[in-house]
């Protein structure tokens, strides 16, 4: 299939120099990278977060692009993920982000019509990561800012992530969210650690966005919210009903669900379904497409998945395929 206009705004990416980096120094802080019996590599920070298998089509960039000719994309916006860089000391931890976005900015120059980026930033420390942020944003292929749904023990609506937030919101880079794998003994059977584990972590963090005040403060800023929104969309008349009822969430002037709109999400339901009422609820003009690439439960045909809903309009397919994400990165 040719690359058709189409940007895929959740995929993944682990540079050689970011894994090196955990290699020969994460052991400090209680992270390593390891090895199974068959050679696939994993990140194991402590004894509960292991992320992989790491396997090629993560770093390599020639069997990606084949990856993308085939599935007819022609632009990742590539993206860490787990375990991001809040694990680690500050001085590792800036370390990695500039691995990081430093590689994402060499893939655009060697592809600039293939590849932009997302910049990670050592959140956990607001000052240095308003540093990482200057330095990233001069970047060529910088495009959005890249954020787990909490920072270590932090929700994204304390107080310190504020000064971050406006300086990004003053550049007009957006924010995309992703979950961290939510820890917890009645989530390791039966792979719900993902399955509903995610989902409901990018609601958690959202609704901390919306109740805390982030929104509010910050008008212009855009936040997307990964998995078509996790749990948020179905939530919506619960967060209403707490609103109505609950002086503790008494916080905001309006109902949560009136925020939803503010948020962009990508395509990543899996379900034709779920990705129509979706669109019911917030526009096609705030859907972007998604695929997880590359780990197993990604889509393995994006572009196809959008084509083949038939409610949607050719006007509203190309709006989600490209045109939305165009727009958001400023690529037109």
């Amino acid at each position: 299939m040719a690359p058709a206009n189409t940007i895929d705004t959740h995929a993944h990416f682990f540079p050689e120099s970011y894994l090196k980096l955990i290699a020969d120094h994460g052991k400090r802080c209680g992270a390593s990278v390891i090895a199974d019996p068959s050679g696939a590599r994993f990140i194991q920070v402590g004894l509960a977060l292991r992320t992989g298998p790491i396997t090629t089509p993560f770093i390599d960039f020639k069997e990606r692009l084949a990856v993308m000719d085939r599935q007819g994309v022609r632009m990742h916006a590539l993206s860490l993920t787990q375990p991001m860089v809040y694990w680690a000391d500050d001085d590792l931890s800036v370390q990695l982000c500039v691995a990081f976005n430093d590689a994402i900015s060499a893939a655009h120059r060697a592809h600039p019509e293939r590849f932009i980026g997302f910049a990670c930033l050592p959140f956990q420390s607001p000052r240095l990561a308003l540093e990482e942020l200057e330095r990233a944003a001069k970047l060529p292929g910088i495009r959005g800012i890249y954020m787990a749904t909490a920072v270590r023990d932090r929700e994204l609506s304390d107080r310190s992530f504020f000064p971050v937030y406006e300086r990004i919101a003053d550049l007009g880079l957006p924010i995309f969210l992703h979950p961290m794998m939510v820890n917890n003994e009645r989530l390791k059977q039966f792979y719900l650690i993902n399955t509903c584990g995610n989902p409901f972590d990018t609601a958690i963090a959202a609704s901390h966005l919306i109740f805390g005040g982030v929104l509010d403060t910050f008008p212009t800023l855009e936040v997307s919210l990964p998995h078509a929104g996790g749990a948020l969309p179905i939530l919506r008349g619960r967060l209403d009903r707490g609103f109505e009822i609950r002086p503790e969430c008494k916080t905001i002037a309006r109902p949560p669900s009136t925020y939803l709109k503010r948020f962009t999400y990508d395509t990543i339901t899996y379900s034709e379904e779920q990705l129509e009422d979706l669109v019911k609820l917030v526009g096609a003009d705030r859907i972007m497409a998604g695929s997880d690439y590359c780990f197993d439960i990604a889509y393995e045909e994006p572009v196809r998945f959008v084509q083949g809903v038939k409610s949607l309009t050719a006007a509203q397919k190309q709006q989600i395929l490209w045109d939305n994400a165009a727009r958001l990165l400023k690529l037109q």
